[in-house]
């Protein structure tokens, strides 16, 4: 029987310092909450380098760029805030979206997983990129708009209401854990 999984993507200490609030990780928190009560996998995305990021070539200007300011191997651990449970699965992944670099479509592949429903940091980074291929991969999709965070508000706005739109439904936390408290 397919499956849904609640993905949570790159919201990792240090991400979220830069781009989140305690608000943010709080509708997170409830979201997350309502799909484990529904039994719902919840899946935690982030990216991350083995030491001396050999994954990274200096064609690449993002990656680059974080490579050169960054302090360790990885960008962060998943937050601390999110509360991560023994059996919530870890991707880690080398690119921008969640599928690239990871082994997430194995996972996907092995839990019968077939709709996703997706939020993360930065609407513009990894939930375009993810929507994006997860949509070529015959997913369906949910993206949860409040569950996103982009440092342009007019960018996420664009992908939410006209991008986004075209390939996943849309919907807020408040709706995702109406639905789910339903479905228990």
């Amino acid at each position: 029987m397919d499956r849904d999984a609640l993905m949570i993507m790159d919201v990792q200490r240090g991400i979220v310092e830069r781009y989140a609030d305690e608000a943010y990780l709080d509708g997170l928190c409830r979201a997350i909450a309502a799909a484990r009560a529904g039994g719902m996998p919840v899946l935690f995305v982030r990216v991350g380098f083995r030491p001396g990021w050999p994954e990274v070539s200096d064609h690449n200007q993002s990656f680059r760029a974080i490579k050169e300011r960054a302090q360790g191997p990885t960008l962060g651990e998943v937050h601390p805030d999110l509360g991560l449970q023994p059996d919530d699965v870890i991707i880690t992944k080398k690119r921008v979206s969640a599928f690239t670099g990871s082994d997430l479509e194995v996972i996907l592949r092995a839990q019968n997983i077939r709709h996703l429903v997706l939020a993360g940091i930065a609407t513009s980074g990894v939930v375009l990129s993810t929507v994006r291929e997860a949509a070529d991969r015959d997913y369906a999709l949910t993206v949860l708009e409040d569950g996103c965070r982009d440092s342009d508000p007019e960018v996420h706005r664009v992908l939410m209401e006209k991008v986004f739109v075209r390939q996943a439904q849309v919907t807020t936390i408040a709706s995702f854990v109406a639905g789910m408290t339903g479905k228990a």
